[in-house]
């Protein structure tokens, strides 16, 4: 019997959707499982549930920008803070749905990689046309048609449903994933991933 898919839900201005992104798929794999990714919007999760980023909070701040870095050092990836952080994503969103409906989930996953490390590692602001527009050719797409996607109501149709039914799946921040309907939030949890993914439920858990 085939196992269902491992949804993981992320976004563009997340540093620990960009480390989960460098992971998940391998974690999967391992255990004979596909990973469905879902760009979705944290603003827009956050305002339901009454939340804000980490960096929004005085004691939280520093720590906060210490512990991207550092959790990134851990697993070994590049990491340069952007000097603007954090940005809207809602266009690089668009396009990865764009993709995933037009040219399959590949395509979406190799976007949302390559904007996530674009980021990430360079500083690239997704949230600037001209930018984004730059990145999609850097990344092998039509630039003009990706900007004409990211400006097309069908498209920003297409995440205000994803962002819905992520909300209504439960998802409240990024990244999160849900694993046959077991659900796991932040970067922090792949250990436990791991032996969900091997065992299934963990023994006394109710």
């Amino acid at each position: 019997m085939q196992k269902g898919p491992l949804h993981f839900y992320f976004d563009f201005s997340s540093p620990y959707s960009y480390i989960a992104s460098e992971w998940v798929d391998a974690v999967a794999a391992r255990h004979g499982r596909r990973v469905q990714w879902h760009a979705i919007l944290l603003g827009v999760t956050f305002q339901v549930a009454e939340l804000k980023p980490q960096i929004e909070h005085p004691l939280k701040r520093d720590y906060a920008f210490r512990d991207f870095a550092r959790s990134a050092a851990f697993a070994g990836l590049p990491y340069q803070q952007p000097a603007r952080f954090p940005i809207a994503t809602q266009n690089a969103a668009r396009v990865f749905w764009w993709l995933h409906e037009t040219q399959g989930a590949a395509a979406a996953v190799a976007w949302a990689r390559a904007g996530l490390r674009a980021y990430f590692t360079r500083g690239v602001s997704l949230d600037d046309p001209a930018q984004l527009k730059a990145l999609a050719a850097e990344s092998g797409l039509d630039a003009d048609a990706a900007e004409q996607a990211w400006s097309d109501p069908v498209w920003k149709d297409k995440l205000k449903t994803v962002n819905s039914a992520a909300i209504a799946a439960g998802v409240f921040g990024a990244p999160y994933f849900l694993i046959d309907g077991e659900a796991f939030w932040g970067n922090d949890r792949q250990a436990q991933i791991e032996r969900w993914l091997a065992t299934g439920p963990f023994k006394g858990l109710v």
